[in-house]
């Protein structure tokens, strides 16, 4: 059976986000298209996430050493056995939705917190004598992302950095099909915000058929 991770990184509902509207308008219709795969939604903001703190490289430096999980801390052990858990539900899943917003340039840290969780060498990727390979490659990527102005074009292209994260870390990871679908303008052009939204809702259901 087909497995996506349909994962969202923003704090309100699909009622005041532009992302979510559109991510909610593509995952129905996916599931409505595809009603034999499994989605399930990962809501970044709900889930505990633990960032790469000194419990959890104390415990990842304890495992490396040859001690057992029994012998690390509880703090070690939640954290380290949440990453765990993280990575090997990415690495089972077959396709990957992200959902965010573009936020001073970016995406809203949890995101980033979720990135390390799942960039695992012998997992997502391996070292080798020629460099880096990755090792998902018979996933596809889709990222979903509202931006307030446009970025698209002209110098501001150069000041986005969520989406071209992402693409680097996918492609890092060996996923060989990324795709973006933008959300943009609706602060830039306030009269037109209603448009924009519909426009990007009508065509994330038309992705959604062929994703």
């Amino acid at each position: 059976m087909t497995k996506v991770l349909y994962i969202t990184a923003h704090p309100l509902d699909d009622t005041q986000s532009y992302s979510l509207a559109a991510g909610k308008a593509f995952i129905e219709t996916y599931k409505e298209a595809n009603p034999d795969h499994e989605v399930i939604h990962l809501d970044l903001y709900k889930e505990y996430i633990p960032q790469i703190d000194a419990d959890v490289l104390n415990g990842w430096g304890k495992l490396r050493s040859g001690k057992s999980l029994d012998e690390l801390t509880s703090e070690e052990k939640a954290k380290v056995g949440r990453l765990s858990e993280l990575c090997e539900q990415f690495i089972e899943a077959d396709k990957y939705v992200f959902v965010t917003p573009l936020w001073n340039f970016s995406f809203p840290p949890v995101l980033k917190a979720y990135i390390d969780a799942v960039a695992v060498a012998g997992k997502t990727f391996k070292y080798t004598e020629q460099g880096s390979v990755g090792l998902l490659t018979d996933k596809k990527a889709l990222h979903i992302q509202a931006r307030g102005g446009i970025y698209s074009e002209g110098p501001a292209a150069q000041m986005e950095m969520g989406h071209r994260y992402l693409a680097v870390v996918m492609q890092f990871f060996g996923v060989p099909s990324f795709e973006g679908l933008f959300v943009e303008g609706h602060a830039a052009q306030p009269e037109k915000a209603e448009e924009i939204k519909q426009n990007a809702i009508a065509r994330a259901k038309d992705l959604a058929h062929t994703f």
